[in-house]
């Protein structure tokens, strides 16, 4: 336990931290599953919009500290790839 001021306040707030970056890190990994999710029923619009929303979250959390901006910067770009090799796919089969 922490016995000066301080170090309370230290801890208080590394706990604060830990929450929020928890709950950023939650929530970007929700928006890369409807993703996910969108590219695996074959829906090019929803997939699409889904990543329209995705990326802003992933640079945020980034930008925030709680990824790597290498990993963000690698997540959008496996995602951006998944879902043009869908929409091509089923532009070549229509």
């Amino acid at each position: 336990m922490a016995n000066h001021k301080s170090a309370v306040k230290r801890t208080k707030q590394s706990l604060n931290r830990r929450g929020l970056n928890r709950a950023r890190r939650n929530s970007m990994r929700t928006i890369v599953k409807a993703v996910s999710t969108a590219v695996e029923e074959q829906s090019a619009e929803k997939a699409q919009a889904a990543l329209r929303e995705a990326i802003p979250v992933i640079q945020k959390t980034a930008v925030k500290g709680v990824i790597h901006k290498r990993t963000a910067s690698r997540k959008v770009s496996r995602l951006t790839k998944r879902v043009n090799a869908m929409v091509a796919g089923l532009q070549a089969s229509a």
